[in-house]
């Protein structure tokens, strides 16, 4: 241990140093969100200049080699020389944290952006970043390495432009627009980053939601990665009410119209606040909330959700005593059951906004409550008086929901006396593990009873658990809580899981770490992952969002010739390992899985469940809007828009097993 602790030990991190050393304290993961979240931070820059209503039109462009280019028609980033700094305005927001113009408020009265670090930490986390500022006749550039501008900001002629930038002046000019704006240019650091690799349907989501949220807002974005490349415009004139529509296309709703309003508040902290919402309800079980602050996905919620919910519960409280409904209920509504079968997008403007952390998921300025919870009573009560059709529907739903969460908490009730009973509180079909520390245990959840005895059979019994279950279970999409926890066939997933289930799911109870679905490589096994992933989805979302759950991949085919075996895990894999072989066909045996029954507990051991030599998928929730809108599609009740997404989406080419 050196005991010569001095000042010479204490390190001083200048310029974007700091982002550099430590990326996760201000982008959240370097993994492929905190990649995402480069192209976010650049975008809200330009969305900041729309909300002020200086630019109606942005670009996002996935060129090759990993290249991001962010295009707007604002202001565009000043230029001129910083009175104190001696540099040029736009080198001073490039390079240095906490340096923009949303701080006094007199450029920006709201915006996404408020520490200033954003685009700084986009360019310190890039290899190299290029800026242009198109201010009508003139063009302007910088460029950086590694965060670091390298010469100063300098005029380019039309003629020095890359192509891209060309055709830009060319298009506005041809528009008669005038030709500003900024184009943020950049390459991330592959050395800091565990992928440079952008998805381009997980940006076009953000994106979406991002025109949802300004109406009259076009948004394009261009993947050129491919041969033929692929774009998607969004914009939206109906704002908040189109994002509640689109969340609800595929459900069958208790209203046509979409409840949609809107208020300012006076605030002595604030000045003005603006709140904004649109709900609408269907006759499904699940509750979809999705909350915003200066366009800021609250993924957390915080201090305006809070309020928003607490102002829903109160006033359906209000109207049920004095609607027919109140006799078929003893006791209030609860917040759950007013929010069943409920959509809602709530956004709010707020000038200093207090966010919890840099990536911006939790509100937490306490005046914001009180502010939306006035708004919301007022407005809610003001159209609920005007639609009496309205409000007595949803109460109706309400009064039922709240019927099944006393049917639900009773159910729980009696499940938890019978596991009282039982010493173990475990179902009879798990094989336990030995290890009793949950990071290091491992739960197979495998369908049927011999494939659940090859598993049993050649499992490292020291940390990995095996749960057979028999046949399909129910598909929870379509069933309320209290049929969900009183199910045989799931009694047994949430006994083992050990955390509870719905809004009594506890993660911190979890029993295994590892929660790997093994399904036969067929269409049955399908079936089965779908309905698992719809359970954990709906009921135990913290085991997805954890990354708790696996897909286990066992191998399709096993390849046999001169006493050796090799495993294919799909056809490609298998014309290789034949072409490999140098045989005849008729010389090599090729046998075809049908289940996992087939193979013996040495070969499954050895194909999909050694961590050393197996193969899993981690599932991941990247995208909860899309996550919804796909669940509620392929599962819920509505046939016709699962017809439609089928047609649009099944291969030309089946194979399947008959």
């Amino acid at each position: 241990m050196d005991l010569n602790y001095s000042a010479q030990n204490i390190q001083v991190l200048k310029g974007l140093e700091a982002v550099r050393k430590r990326p996760g304290m201000y982008i959240g993961t370097t993994g492929i969100d905190g990649l995402h979240h480069l192209v976010y931070e650049v975008v809200d820059n330009s969305v900041d200049e729309a909300m002020q209503g200086h630019c109606d039109t942005i670009l996002v462009v996935l060129e090759g080699n990993d290249v991001i280019r962010v295009e707007d028609n604002g202001r565009g980033i000043p230029v001129d020389i910083h009175p104190t700094e001696g540099v040029s305005a736009l080198e001073l927001v490039m390079t240095r944290l906490h340096a923009g113009g949303k701080f006094d408020k007199k450029s920006y009265k709201v915006s996404g952006g408020l520490h200033g670090v954003g685009v700084s930490v986009v360019n310190a986390l890039s290899q190299w970043c290029e800026a242009f500022v198109f201010t009508g006749d003139k063009v302007y550039l910088q460029n950086y390495k590694l965060g670091i501008a390298v010469g100063t900001t300098t005029e380019v002629s039309s003629g020095g432009l890359p192509p891209w930038a060309q055709v830009r002046l060319a298009d506005q000019s041809a528009a008669g627009l005038n030709r500003r704006g900024t184009v943020i240019r950049f390459k991330a650091d592959p050395g800091i980053f565990e992928t440079t690799t952008y998805n381009f349907d997980a940006l076009s989501n953000r994106l979406r939601e991002l025109a949802f949220l300004n109406k009259g807002l076009s948004i394009t974005i261009r993947d050129e990665r491919l041969s033929h490349p692929k774009a998607h415009e969004f914009r939206f004139e109906g704002g908040v009410k189109s994002f509640v529509e689109y969340l609800n296309e595929s459900k069958t709703v208790l209203h046509k119209e979409p409840v949609f309003f809107s208020g300012t508040r006076e605030d002595p902290a604030q000045g003005t606040v603006e709140v904004e919402c649109a709900l609408q309800y269907n006759d499904g079980f699940n509750e979809i909330m999705y909350s915003f602050v200066n366009d800021i996905n609250t993924r957390e919620g915080g201090t305006h959700l809070v309020g928003f919910k607490s102002a829903l519960t109160k006033t359906f409280n209000e109207y049920l005593k004095k609607s027919k409904q109140a006799k078929k209920l003893d006791e209030s509504l609860s917040g759950d059951d007013v929010r069943e079968g409920l959509t809602a997008v709530l956004s709010v403007k707020v000038p200093n906004p207090q966010f919890e952390g840099q990536t911006k998921g939790k509100l937490g300025n306490s005046e914001i409550k009180g502010i939306v919870e006035s708004v919301v009573n007022e407005q809610l009560e003001r159209y609920f008086d005007q639609h009496q059709d309205v409000i007595s529907s949803i109460l109706e739903k309400s009064v039922l929901a709240a019927k099944a969460r006393i049917a639900a908490r009773q159910a729980r009730d009696a499940t938890r006396r019978k596991n009282a009973m039982d010493s173990a509180g475990l179902p009879g079909k798990l094989a336990d593990c030995k290890e009793k520390d949950p990071a290091l245990c491992e739960l197979f959840i495998v369908e049927g009873d011999s494939a659940g005895g090859s598993a049993k059979g050649g499992r490292d019994s020291k940390y990995q658990a095996i749960l057979s279950l028999w046949g399909k279970m129910m598909n929870v999409e379509k069933q309320r809580i209290e049929k969900v926890i009183t199910n045989e066939k799931l009694q047994p997933i949430i006994a083992s899981i050990g955390a509870g289930c719905g809004n009594d799911f506890n993660a911190a109870r979890i029993r295994y770490h590892k929660i790997i679905i093994m399904a036969d490589a067929d269409v049955d096994g399908s079936h089965i992952r779908t309905l698992l992933l719809t359970f954990f989805y709906r009921y135990m979302t913290e085991l997805i969002e954890r990354g708790h759950v696996y897909l286990a991949m066992p191998p399709l085919y096993k390849i046999s010739y001169e006493r050796k075996s090799f495993y294919a895990y799909d056809d490609a894999e298998k014309d290789r390992i034949l072409a490999e072989s140098g045989r005849e066909p008729e010389k090599v045996a090729v046998q075809r899985y049908k289940g996992l029954g087939e193979m013996n507990p040495d070969q499954l051991w050895e194909t999909t469940m050694d961590p050393v030599r197996r193969n899993i998928i981690q599932v991941h929730l990247d995208d909860a809007v899309e996550a919804e809108r796909i669940f509620s599609i392929l599962m819920g009740e509505n046939v016709a828009p699962r017809r439609e997404f089928i047609e649009e989406n099944a291969l030309l080419v089946a194979n399947l097993d008959v």
